[in-house]
């Protein structure tokens, strides 16, 4: 079950050493304080979750929609609205404040984030395809993928085939990456490995849900 979740920027990869001078890939993530805006329970909305707001946005740049919403919750505009899903709201309220303090050392997260997009692709970079012969015969086919589907039945290329097209920019989540630091002072977070998207991409951090 989850039962925490913040919001956060991914600013790049460096490298720590830990106590024994080994050295460890970490991604650094800046997780500035989330805003509660509003707590949405089952009895009411039939789930349980958080929209919450990050970071600072000038008001003459919010419609009017955004502004009362802010309004009626009492909470400063943000740069985006974001729902957190969570097995349990009973603990936080509208305005509540949650920091980067909610992680700790050791403990496994689950990173979500849109990746990086790639453009269009083809079946060979998209999806690994050995490609066609160099030689006999092969004449500027060599990264094509050859025969797709059959002709008179059923004579339709089914749905999921694995073909040319646009790689990339689509939700992925790494899961059970552990973290190394959770500076509040700072609001940074630095977790083991590498998380989706570019730098400057917002990403989401949960507790693991199959942590092993």
């Amino acid at each position: 079950m989850i039962t925490k979740a913040i919001v956060g920027k991914k600013l790049g990869m460096t490298q720590v050493w830990d106590a024994d001078n080994r050295v460890t890939p970490v991604t650094v993530l800046e997780v500035s304080p989330c805003r509660v805006v509003q707590v949405k329970r089952p009895e009411d909305n039939g789930y349980s979750a958080l929209q919450i707001t990050w970071g600072k946005r000038q008001p003459q740049k919010c419609t009017q929609p955004q502004l009362g919403h802010f309004e009626k919750a009492g909470v400063e505009p943000g740069v985006g609205l974001l729902e957190l899903r969570l097995g349990d709201v009973s603990e936080y309220k509208v305005g509540q404040e949650i920091g980067v303090d909610i992680l700790e050392a050791g403990e496994k997260v689950d990173v979500t984030a849109v990746s990086k997009g790639k453009g269009f692709a083809g079946t060979m970079k998209r999806h690994g395809f050995k490609g066609q012969g160099a030689s006999h015969g092969a004449h500027k086919v060599h990264r094509k993928p050859g025969a797709v589907g059959q002709c008179a039945t059923p004579s339709r290329i089914f749905q999921g085939k694995k073909m040319p097209g646009r790689m990339g920019a689509e939700k992925v989540t790494t899961l059970n990456l552990k973290v190394v630091e959770a500076d509040a002072e700072r609001e940074l977070l630095l977790v083991r490995g590498s998380v989706p998207g570019p730098k400057g991409g917002v990403v989401v951090i949960r507790n693991a849900v199959k942590e092993g």
